[in-house]
């Protein structure tokens, strides 16, 4: 099928089989329904002057977007007394496929007939507005659009030929790492906005959490407003099932303001969507739950290149919430750092129990993940032969005759690492450089991996491994930063932002970690503290969400 597709696109470039093959496979095709919510929920409705307006729809398919703009374009124009040739500007829609072009025409100009139009008139305006050709390659576009809407393609950018692939990241300056290309949609619609312009979209969310949707969420916390986010993962938005994890976004080119999140299940559909709908332009309760959606408004979006939080739209509410009330953990004003233990790259070598294979001074007590399990800090006996010195220099092994003989003997090992090739005399280094402080400062260490967050309290006796991660403070009774980090309110951020693994383990990962709010040490009242220190001394979780609640002022933890 994809031989019959040879063209060209708007570039005069040919459109290769590959790609025009790759594009099929990535054409999802959108509900009627969706796409009226979609342009109710951007302001694109017929009481308003639409001809005035400019709406972009970059990848038109088969005219899933199309026909309802049409229609309510016509509606407009005769509610307002135009003509509807003085629509002639009013849209721009676009398509690699010429079949989808000849599509989108045909049903345009047909809606248009059967509004009362002439065909001549109908012709006109579907040949004007819809244009065969790669948007993402088109000329500077300008801010030019009062609307951008449609549901990009869902197309791997290694599923597109190299040549291809060169031009869209040269133009589209976000698409980085294994972007899909969607991610350029999202870009070159937005900068064409206008002032005050909106898009529109449905479409994968990975994009707000996933690497390479960085560049993309740093772009848009810059310049735009996200105002609303529906994720509709089990909803049945498209004329064919997919796995794609569709949300309908809505981007104002414009500053900042209140947000909406909206959740929903498999039972949200045509007779659901008012409802929501209502709500959202009602601005008035702060939250609603229905059996097919719940939704919250937040006082502005999450900002950043770094992932955006997942959950319930009242547990991001909350989180929202904190977010403004309270300072992150990590902060040089209280002292407190969040790190992660040494990595040795060959844990074979630099790892022992044994205690007399180099001298007693080259061997650092280590703390391993095994040695957290119960709760309390058992050592296993595990030993780091250490090749740093107090001041984070590397020894001179002629000082040390043992530790020479060994490291001597695991050579070949540890002159293959990439860290010893690139420093070759400096072989012997472990990747990490060591901090010999570290091991007597008292300290909070988490498993990088866990069902639930199990803080575990080092008094200052060991040094932790690289799949531990730790928390040190100057100004924290650690017991009682320990009891809020036990309690399901720190473990609401943690589960937020971390992926999580099969099985619903989570990542204890220091990004994720520093992502944790807390309150100012000195604004724990004594019973609170005690009532954290107590509940972390004997494993409490609910104990330690009871005291959180209260030091955070929350009524409740939301689900």
């Amino acid at each position: 099928m994809a031989s019959t597709l040879t063209t060209t696109d708007m570039t005069g470039a040919p459109l290769s089989e590959t790609l025009a093959e790759a594009i099929q496979h990535g054409e999802v095709f959108t509900h009627r329904w969706v796409v009226e919510a979609i342009l109710d929920l951007v302001g694109y409705t017929s009481d308003r002057d639409l001809a005035q307006f400019h709406i972009v729809e970059p990848a038109c398919g088969s005219g899933a977007f199309l026909g309802p703009i049409a229609e309510r374009l016509s509606a407009s124009c005769r509610l307002h007394g135009r003509s509807i040739g003085e629509a002639v500007d009013a849209v721009s829609a676009y398509d690699l496929l010429p079949r989808n072009v000849d599509s989108s025409r045909d049903l345009v100009m047909r809606r248009l007939v059967e509004d009362g139009w002439s065909g001549s008139d109908a012709r006109k305006l579907a040949t004007a507005w819809i244009h065969q050709g790669d948007y993402l390659l088109q000329e500077e576009p300008g801010r030019n659009a009062d609307y951008v809407v449609g549901n990009p393609p869902y197309i791997r950018l290694e599923d597109v030929p190299a040549d291809r692939m060169k031009a869209y990241r040269s133009a589209c300056a976000v698409m980085g790492g294994r972007s899909d290309v969607y991610i350029g949609f999202y870009e070159i619609g937005l900068r064409s906005l206008k002032p005050g312009g909106i898009l529109g979209f449905i479409c994968a969310d990975r994009w707000m959490r996933n690497q390479y949707g960085s560049k993309l969420r740093d772009f848009v916390s810059r310049s735009y407003s996200v105002d609303l986010v529906l994720s509709m993962h089990d909803v049945d938005a498209f004329q064919e099932q997919v796995s794609a994890y569709p949300a309908i976004s809505i981007i104002r080119n414009g500053p900042q303001g209140t947000a909406v999140v909206a959740d929903t299940t498999k039972e949200f559909g045509p007779s659901e969507v008012g409802e929501f709908q209502a709500w959202v332009s009602a601005s008035g309760e702060r939250q609603i739950s229905r059996n097919s959606f719940h939704a919250a408004r937040l006082p502005h979006w999450f900002t950043g290149a770094d992932s955006w939080p997942a959950g319930s739209p009242a547990r991001l509410a909350m989180l929202e919430d904190l977010g403004d009330r309270f300072g992150l953990l990590e902060d040089s004003t209280t002292g407190t750092r969040v790190g992660i233990g040494v990595a040795t790259g060959a844990d074979k070598v630099f790892l022992t129990q044994s205690a007399g294979v180099v001298e007693s001074e080259r061997l650092l007590r280590m703390a391993m993940v095994r040695d957290t399990t119960s709760g309390s800090l058992d050592w296993s006996g595990t030993y780091l032969v250490n090749p740093w010195d107090a001041d984070g220099n590397l020894v001179d092994l002629a000082q040390y005759p043992k530790l020479a003989e060994y490291f001597d003997r695991h050579s070949e090992v540890l002159r293959k690492r990439y860290v010893a090739v690139k420093q070759p005399s400096r072989w012997y280094k472990t990747i990490d450089k060591v901090d010999p402080r570290l091991a007597g400062q008292p300290k909070l260490l988490f498993p990088d991996m866990k069902l639930t967050i199990h803080p575990v309290l080092d008094p200052g006796r060991l040094y932790p491994h690289h799949n531990l991660y730790f928390i040190v403070s100057d100004s924290w009774d650690m017991r009682v930063l320990g009891g809020i980090l036990l309690s399901r309110v720190a473990e609401a951020f943690v589960e937020a932002y971390a992926v999580k693994m099969r099985g619903g383990t989570l990542r204890f990962q220091a990004q994720y970690l520093r992502r944790i709010r807390v309150p100012s040490p000195g604004d724990i009242s004594p019973e609170d503290q005690d009532a954290l220190a107590s509940a972390f001394d004997d494993r409490d979780v609910d104990a330690a969400t009871t005291a959180a609640l209260r030091v955070y002022g929350l009524a409740e933890l939301p689900d």
